[in-house]
Parts: C-alpha cells; structure tokens; sequence
C-alpha cells in the first residue's frame, strides 16, 4: 500500500533500531569467561530458540547448567544471564536504577514502542514519565473504569452463542482490545474504532522474524518488514490526529479516559512543565497498549481454559462470581498467569559490575529474572502443574516467587488495571454461562511476537446458567 509516511514515524524507527534481537543499545560486548556457563553455539541460533521455544528450551537449561546459566544472543557478544530464585529476583529488582537500566534490556520494542515509552527510559526520565503516567491508573481512576469495561463485557459476552465450540483468545482479543481503545484511547466514534482495530491487531500480531529483524536497517525494504513498518505509519497517523483533536476537546476535564487524563498532567515540582507531548503521548498509548491488550486477553483466555479442565475449581468461581467474591476470582487470574506465563522474563542491562547471589557480573551484561523459571519452581509452587487458585487466596505466595508484572520500581504500571480488568471480565462470564472444554481438547503455548499464547486459541463451551 501506497502511505503518507509521518517524518516523526521515520525517525523513530531509525533512532530506535535495535541492535540485536534483545539489543541493549551498548557498543560494549562481554566475553563468554565473565558469566556463568551455558550454551556456546551460534547467538543466531541461541536467539532464535529464546523467541520460539523459550518455554521448553529454558527449563531444560536450568536442568543443564544450574539454577544460574547465561544464554548468547545476536549481535555475538550480547550475553542474558538467567535467575529466578526469590533472593537473586529480589537483587535485580532491588538493584540501583542508574545501575540496572531496564530500558536497555527492552530496546527490542524501541522502533513500535518508541523512545518515550516508559518501558524504554531509564534514570531521571522513566521518574518523570511513571510520575506523569500514575494518576491515570490510581485507585480513583481504576475505579472509573470499570463500569466501562463492565458495559463493554456485557456486550461482548452477550453476543456468544451457547452450545458452539469457539476460541477464547480470540474473543477475549476482541474484547480488551475495545477497553484499550475505548477505556485508554478514549475513542468511542465507530468510524475512527473502524480504522484502529486492523490496525493494531497487525501490530499485535507480529512474527518474532519481524523484530529479530529490525537490528538492520536493509530488512526493513522487504516483505514483512515493510508491511510492518506501513502499519506502524497508518497507526501513528490515526493517533496523532486522535491526540490533536483531543487537545482541543471542549469537554476535556470531565472525560474519565487515560487519554484524557494524561492530556491533562503536569509535573507540580516543576513550575515550566507544560505536560506530555504529542510524541510522549503517542509512544505511551503503544506502550499501554501492547503491554496491555494481548497479554491480558492472554491471561483471560489461559483462564477460561483452565476453568473448563478443572469443573471442579470451575463451580467455585461461578459461586464467587454470584457472591461478588472478587478476591478468588482474582486468584484465579493470578494462578492462570503463573501456570501460563505470557511475558518469559524481565531484564535489566548492567552500566557497570554487581554482584547477584555471589556472582561478579561485567557491566554490559543483560540480566534476566526467569518468569518461567520462578513460576514453575517446586520450593514456591508444589506440584507447580496444577491449577489451584487457593495458592493466591490463601495468602501463601512468597514475595519475589510470582513476578508477572516485575517488580521494584520498574513494576508494571497497569498492573492495577489489567487485574481489576481480568475480574471484571471473568465475574461477567461465569454469571452467565458455565464453561466446559470440547472433548479432546489439548493447550499448550507456542510465541506470537513478544508474547505465549494459547497454540489452539483455548477452544471452550458455554452453556447458560
């Protein structure tokens, strides 16, 4: 297709282009002798088996080589450093932000999330960014939403046909990208929502080819590279022109939307702030929405899955679903995330040597906490394959042992959010249907761009109540 392209769009995508599949933006390599040992075949191939089999490939590792191992990563030179036991996770994320950059560690998204996105600063700059961000997603806040995200569930769950087996991710897709762009974007007019939902499900779903690829600049001429990179240009072009009407909304300080909200913003300790920009604003709704669409479709969707195999769990949440029991209905988000981890890791890049759990690590090392590791690890979790939200309702869960959202002051802003969310969305559904699985049905996850998603969409039924 035939795009005007936004020189703003062009220049983030030159600035942003990552160095390597999890390029650090750092021009300084580590040799294999600094870290923990681990595999010492090719970084191409070593990357390739984090971005497509990370969920077998890691555990298999740690059986290898030990509870700390490192993997090689593209550009060669580029080194993760793997933990996941609760004091060495509470290390990192305890660790100095001007030492521990995360920003760096996350740079693989730069070009879509751009160079303001709060999971791309680091230092004075992401303070600044959470400081203008928090207001929007305070407990005031996320209380005004979700009577929105209750009427757009309420119209999505209604329009599901009882008796038929059909994918749950994909409906649960649907679903929050509509809170995403209703909730956060503020948009409600039909013609622009039209223009948006292709737009960012292309974005969404992104073949992990598409970002191992965007460390060279030649890449993004070919096939799938430049449809991505046109998507990119047609979104940024519908959210600029939404931001700019926006400013000049007569109805601006009563609308309740993150948009809105953030419009709005000013830094009280510095009397020269004139708010976000029109590219912080941008890079910040990509940001919430990637981190916040499809992971948590995914976590819903892991969810209603694992409540169609376990009937027995199942009746306990339509029961806590008919009391308003939110706290086990939470937990049985929680345990969904845990047993089905949709983010594999979180990493931060070193600006100079620490030392974690007793390990003298160099400066430009990347280290990972292992969501997979953590959340699958016996002493936290015994018979960590079952599915038992009573770990999270009863209040038994380690600090540092389940680890989703991060953790220390990098921890997910929308977290809030994306679990009042889930809550919402699951009361909404088990008060009006039970859910049951097709027969024969089997799940496991395979990656889609950054993320692990359920390889058959987690097919289920419904039947009304």
């Amino acid at each position: 297709m035939t795009i005007d392209v936004d020189p703003r769009t062009e220049a983030r995508f030159e600035k942003m282009r990552p160095m390597g599949p999890m390029g650090s933006g750092s021009t300084s390599t580590v040799s294999g002798d600094q870290i923990p040992d681990g595999p010492r075949y090719s970084g191409l191939l070593q990357s390739i088996r984090l971005m497509r089999f990370r969920h077998t490939w890691i555990p298999s590792l740690r059986r290898k080589y030990g509870d700390v191992f490192s993997i090689r990563i593209l550009p060669e030179g580029r080194w993760i450093v793997f933990f996941h036991k609760p004091e060495h996770v509470r290390e990192i994320f305890a660790g100095d932000p001007e030492i521990f950059h995360a920003g760096k560690g996350n740079s693989i998204l730069g070009p879509v999330m751009g160079e303001h996105s709060l999971l791309l600063v680091d230092s004075s700059q992401h303070k600044r960014a959470r400081k203008l961000l928090m207001p929007a997603f305070n407990g005031h806040a996320l209380r005004s939403y979700e009577s929105m995200i209750e009427g757009i569930t309420k119209t999505e769950v209604g329009s599901w046909r009882a008796g038929e087996s059909f994918e749950s991710l994909e409906r649960m897709n649907a679903l929050t990208l509509e809170v995403i762009l209703q909730v956060v974007f503020g948009v409600t007019d039909e013609a622009r929502l039209s223009q948006l939902r292709p737009l960012v499900n292309r974005t969404v779903n992104v073949s992990p080819a598409v970002f191992l690829g965007w460390g060279w600049s030649w890449v993004q001429k070919l096939g799938p590279w430049r449809r991505a990179f046109e998507n990119q240009a047609a979104l940024d072009h519908v959210i600029y022109a939404e931001i700019a009407e926006r400013r000049q909304a007569a109805d601006l300080e009563t609308r309740t939307d993150v948009l809105s909200r953030l419009l709005l913003v000013r830094d009280d300790e510095d009397p020269a702030d004139t708010g976000l920009t029109d590219e912080e604003l941008r890079d910040q709704l990509v940001t919430l929405l990637l981190a916040g669409h499809e992971t948590t479709a995914t976590a819903l969707a892991w969810a209603l899955h694992e409540l169609g195999k376990n009937p027995a769990v199942e009746l306990k949440a339509r029961e806590a679903a008919s009391a308003g029991d939110n706290d086990y209905l939470e937990a049985v988000l929680k345990e969904s995330m845990r047993l089905h981890p949709v983010i594999p890791m979180v990493v931060r890049h070193l600006m100079k040597p620490v030392t974690i759990g007793g390990i003298d690590l160099p400066a430009g090392a990347n280290v990972a906490a292992s969501i997979i590791l953590a959340h699958e690890a016996e002493d936290s979790y015994p018979d960590h394959l079952e599915f038992r939200p009573e770990r999270f309702a009863d209040g038994g869960v380690a600090t540092n042992t389940w680890i989703p959202f991060g953790g220390g002051v990098r921890r997910c802003i929308g977290a809030g959010f994306s679990l009042m969310e889930g809550v919402a969305v699951l009361r909404e559904v088990l008060s009006t249907y039970d859910v049951t699985l097709p027969p024969g049905t089997k799940e496991e996850a395979k990656v889609r761009n950054i993320t692990s998603v359920p390889k058959n969409g987690a097919r289920i039924i419904v039947s009304r109540r």
